[in-house]
């Protein structure tokens, strides 16, 4: 069991890091930092967004973006920190310490 935890934990970290390099991706591309008509930057961006969308899209129904600005990943990481610390500090320990 505590297998099975720790792999979702690990999940949660990989979620993290592919939300927050989508985000910067999206800057990038919107201040025309990056060439988007570069196949390997398509390619990665497609790739993030199909990875990310699934997540974000429930959450940016409720929440519209602000002034152009979308907060819906910072929700996201908020919601995948208080996981994480749930999973760490309750779920975890109560597992390994017997109840």
């Amino acid at each position: 069991m505590i297998a099975i935890l720790a792999t979702i934990d690990f999940i949660f970290g990989i979620i993290w890091f592919l939300v927050i390099a989508s985000a910067i991706f999206s800057w990038l591309y919107a201040f025309n930092i990056i060439n988007p008509s570069n196949q390997f930057i398509s390619t990665i961006g497609n790739a993030l967004y199909q990875l990310t969308e699934p997540l974000l899209r429930p959450i940016r129904r409720f929440v519209p973006p602000f002034g152009g600005l979308d907060i819906s990943p910072i929700i996201l990481l908020v919601i995948l920190f208080f996981l994480q610390t749930l999973l760490r500090t309750e779920i975890m320990p109560r597992l390994v310490g017997g109840f």
